[in-house]
């Protein structure tokens, strides 16, 4: 394939509710460019870009990917992203790279709970939007009511293109271009121009003038001679369009029956004529790494090398397929690159386009253009490759941070071995994924964006890696602490002929502040106990601290001082003093009132506005302290503590209340004591297990 120049290269992500057509689109769009010689179908599992095995079970995309259409001497390059809530970092991270959205939508149910949030990631990174109606071939379907959606639900101006031909049978058999006033109609395959049909020319009429108003407002030259009552010329409107896209001042909307391959020519036609190149985009910013200023990559070949790396593919058998934008210069095939992120050189080989999961060799690539390269031996998801002199770095693409999370067991010692690893490689791909080992409770502790999520990696696990785990709630890392001051003593002396084992020491313990950890202090006067044994006092007191006497869990914000004691000449030791400590930790415990302490998170719930109250009083009911509301755009921020053991099951009930409309994030803040009732369920329940 020839190397593409970044003014006819068109980069577009296709987003959306689960269900509305991305992936049959992105097929239609394939097959009217002769990239595939076959359509392929969602229900059989056969589509370019949903080629994983958990996408074809489950007949929806699980993971963003890419694929190209020539159309009319330019490279479209399609992103083809999720629409399940679940993978909606994927989606974010795909709209960084790329130039504009396409927004696609149910023709019968319009804009549905998914549809807000991509809208909302696409407007927060400045990108063009368009939007598509498909299923027109249904008689529920109505592309006016779901314009008037766009403006209602979305704030945004919706801008007609297309206006649908409907034939007598309920299809779409054609389109209105309003931008051409010609009407293309669609039968056997072929695309036809045409009349307007007189029954709708009044419509299309007033639907264009409201058009070239859109159109005026872009520039001031257009819109002084649109008030001045003079007729904009074609290539005005084309080219004010493109404008109007660019500024983001409307959102164009066009039809289309995906399944039947009907309005996929007339979108591909707009793509290439409204949609931005990557050289009417603002390049994009980076920080030199040598004198550290800002530096904007601007899409020319003749600047140095920069790319960034959005995705990565880890394949059992190929290895890691690293899928990169390039935003300036010329991206080689067997060249050597720096990778900017990692401070390291890496060798590139052979460079590729894809189609879903088919590659096809390129020699290079210009700037804007994307591709993907295998065997990267350090690159990751997020990593800027450029050059070695002069290296620059993008802002990385931040990891989101998992809401629902789930202990991860192994099922044999062999998958146990393998897990961690496993894991690794997985989240490699996956920048919605994370897992951590808890270092208080043990378990491996799997987090992502909600049950389908976990689900999804617990399958590819198995698929990719022949691990198998089983999913479960997550323990609570509980703390206990002391309410009160309290003193012990206590003598170790063990003879068991020959050397003999003596010590003994006072200790004083005392709360800290919440958050205040453990202090040691070392309180000895004279030579009560020789200085060579105060650390194995405190080494004591720490393991002592590790198991609490209420339920066996750590002991935090404790001082403890040791003030008094003995020793002996030949008896004592290290060993004798820790076993001493440790005693003399837990009989001062007994004395100081233990009370245990659950974790607080601080969460985040990002909500339309009509659903604050019943969010408030949800959290209000799992002993959650609501701190207030902030406006955020077009939603509400509701900020409050909760406890954890609260949350487990949050990203479930959420939904249910808000019909998915809602979101929250939580991050651990603090600990804070366990009413007495429950308290006393978590003790007897863990004495319970210990007994078991």
């Amino acid at each position: 394939m020839p190397r593409y120049e970044s003014a006819n290269i068109r980069n577009v992500a296709l987003i959306g509710h689960q269900g509305a057509g991305k992936t049959s689109l992105v097929e239609a769009m394939l097959f009217a460019a002769d990239s595939i010689e076959r359509l392929g179908s969602v229900r059989e599992g056969t589509t370019t870009t949903d080629f994983e095995l958990e996408e074809t079970a489950r007949q929806q995309s699980l993971s963003t990917a890419m694929c190209f259409a020539e159309w009319q001497g330019k490279k479209i390059n399609i992103l083809d992203t999720p629409g399940y809530a679940d993978f909606i970092p994927d989606v974010e991270a795909a709209l960084q790279v790329t130039d504009a959205a396409l927004l696609m939508l149910d023709g019968v149910e319009g804009v549905q709970v998914h549809t807000e949030k991509v809208y909302r990631a696409a407007s927060e990174v400045g990108l063009p939007v368009v939007a598509v109606v498909n299923k027109l071939d249904s008689e529920e379907a109505d592309v006016e009511r779901v314009t008037a959606a766009l403006a209602e639900s979305l704030g945004c101006r919706p801008a007609r293109i297309h206006l649908p031909i409907m034939g007598d049978d309920g299809e779409l058999a054609g389109v209105v271009d309003l931008v051409h006033m010609k009407a293309r109609m669609y039968g056997d395959g072929d695309v036809t121009e045409a009349e307007i049909p007189a029954e709708l020319a009044n419509e299309a009429e007033a639907a264009r003038s409201e058009l070239v108003e859109f159109v005026a407002e872009s520039e001031d030259e257009l819109l002084e001679k649109y008030l001045s009552d003079e007729e904009l010329t074609q290539e005005e409107i084309v080219e004010g369009l493109r404008s109007a896209v660019l500024q983001r001042t409307c959102v164009p909307v066009l039809c289309c029956v995906a399944t039947a391959s009907r309005g996929v020519e007339a979108l591909l036609n707009f793509i290439v004529e409204a949609l931005p190149s990557p050289v009417d985009v603002e390049g994009r910013g980076a920080q030199g790494l040598e004198d550290e200023e800002s530096i904007l990559c601007s899409p020319a070949d003749d600047e140095r090398l920069a790319a960034v790396v959005f995705k990565t593919i880890v394949d059992q058998y190929v290895g890691r397929v690293s899928l990169y934008r390039v935003y300036s210069g010329i991206f080689k095939s067997n060249q050597a690159v720096y990778n900017a992120t990692q401070q390291t050189r890496e060798r590139v080989g052979q460079l590729l386009s894809l189609q879903g999961k088919n590659q096809e060799a390129v020699t290079e690539l210009a700037a804007g253009d994307m591709g993907a390269v295998g065997k990267l031996s350090v690159t990751r998801t997020g990593d800027t490759l450029c050059t070695e002199e002069g290296p620059l770095v993008f802002d990385q693409l931040s990891r989101a941070e998992g809401v629902f999370s789930r202990s991860a067991t192994a099922a044999s010692r062999a998958d146990e071995e393998k897990l961690s690893e496993a894991m690794a490689r997985l989240i490699e791909e996956d920048i919605g994924l994370s897992c951590v080992r808890d270092r208080d409770t043990g378990e491996f502790v799997v987090s992502g964006m909600g049950q389908v999520h976990l689900d999804v990696a617990v399958e590819r696990l198995q698929r990719k890696f022949g691990v198998t785990v089983q999913l479960g709630e997550p323990k609570i890392a509980y703390r206990e602490t002391i309410q009160f001051a309290a003193d012990a003593r206590y003598r170790h002396k063990k003879q068991t002929g020959g050397r003999g084992q003596f010590a003994e020491c006072a200790i004083r313990i005392e709360p800290l502040p919440r958050g205040g950890g453990f202090e040691f202090v070392d309180g000895i006067k004279g030579a009560a106990i020789k200085g060579q044994y105060v650390p194995g006092v405190e080494k004591g007191v720490r393991e002592a601290m590790q198991h609490g006497l209420i339920s066996g869990y750590p002991v935090v914000d404790v001082q403890v001082t040791v003030y008094d004691g003995k020793d002996h000449p030949v008896d004592s030791s290290d060993m004798a003093f820790k076993l001493a400590a440790g005693q003399a930790f837990r009989d001062a415990s007994a004395k100081a009132n233990s009370v245990l302490l659950e974790p607080i998170a601080d969460v985040d719930v990002t909500t339309p506005g009509e659903h604050v109250g019943d969010i408030i009083s949800d959290l209000n009911g799992k002993r959650g302290r609501v701190l207030g509301t902030e406006p955020q755009g077009t939603a509400q921020v509701v900020k409050a503590r909760v406890p954890l053991a609260e949350i487990g099951g949050y990203e479930t009930d959420l939904r249910r209340m808000t019909q998915g409309r809602a979101s929250y994030t939580a991050k651990f803040s603090h600990y804070e004591e366990v009413p007495q009732h429950l308290a006393d369920r978590i003790v007897a329940q863990h004495k319970a297990e210990a007994t078991a």
